[in-house]
């Protein structure tokens, strides 16, 4: 009776964890739905897109959909430990149990897609330097949106420096943005000679260099699905033999 109050106490804890982070996420979700200025309302503003990076606007309706599966996993979870239901573990059981199956053929996927990844962020790149070399310096939000970007990683444009070349704002100061140089003002010489690398190679880097934390995360969600499953069927199964 004391490992099965133990699993019951470890299943609310585990579970009251996961339904504050569905509402997190559910509440992240709504938010970007609402706020036309964020990120991704920007994005949706970029002419000429491919097809994939508009579908980038509708992220918050998959993070509305998680936040809900994670408040209703953690619902069942509380309740089907604390009152001891067989039907709300099973139904706990059997979502980690597709959750877990959708995330295997998730990564299936992208490593047998990662080719086709690739092209999509080259076709991404020539729709993101388009839009630098027409609206940045004109377009308020997305020349914020680019300033903070290159500010917080300390990187220039897509590509590089040349990517402003031809913009509203190089146009109307003969210079780059001040993020694009070591040595200010900006000139199209101080640009050369800084050679500040592109967002989308510190972005890379920053990935590959903590791509050892994001494969232990990884791990540690599996690993905490399946003690999830496990657990609760091991609640199931010693409620169904009392």
């Amino acid at each position: 009776m004391g490992c099965f109050k133990f699993l019951k106490v470890m299943m609310f804890i585990f579970n009251g964890i996961i339904f504050l982070a569905g509402a997190g996420i559910l509440g992240v979700g709504v938010w970007v739905k609402v706020d036309s200025n964020s990120l991704l309302g920007v994005l949706g503003k970029i002419q000429d897109a491919p097809g994939a990076l508009n579908q980038l606007v509708n992220v918050g309706y998959l993070l509305i959909a998680v936040g809900g599966v994670l408040l209703v996993m953690g619902f069942l979870g509380c309740c089907g430990a604390m009152r001891e239901s067989k039907c709300m573990l099973l139904l706990f059981f059997v979502i980690v149990l597709i959750v877990f199956i959708a995330e295997v053929a998730a990564a299936v996927v992208i490593l047998v897609f990662r080719p086709l990844a690739e092209n999509l962020i080259h076709m991404l790149g020539s729709s993101v330097i388009s839009s630098i070399k027409k609206d940045y310096g004109k377009n308020v939000d997305l020349t914020l949106l680019w300033n903070t970007t290159m500010t917080g990683l300390k990187c220039c444009g897509f590509s590089n420096y040349t990517d402003f070349t031809d913009s509203p704002y190089y146009q109307s100061t003969s210079r780059y943005p001040d993020p694009c140089c070591l040595a200010l003002p900006c000139t199209p010489q101080s640009a050369t000679d800084s050679s500040i690398t592109g967002c989308l190679h510190k972005i890379v880097s920053v990935m590959q260099s903590n791509s050892t934390v994001l494969i232990a995360v990884v791990l540690g969600i599996a690993v905490l699905e399946m003690s999830a499953m496990i657990v609760s069927m091991t609640l199931y199964c010693k409620i169904g033999s009392e």
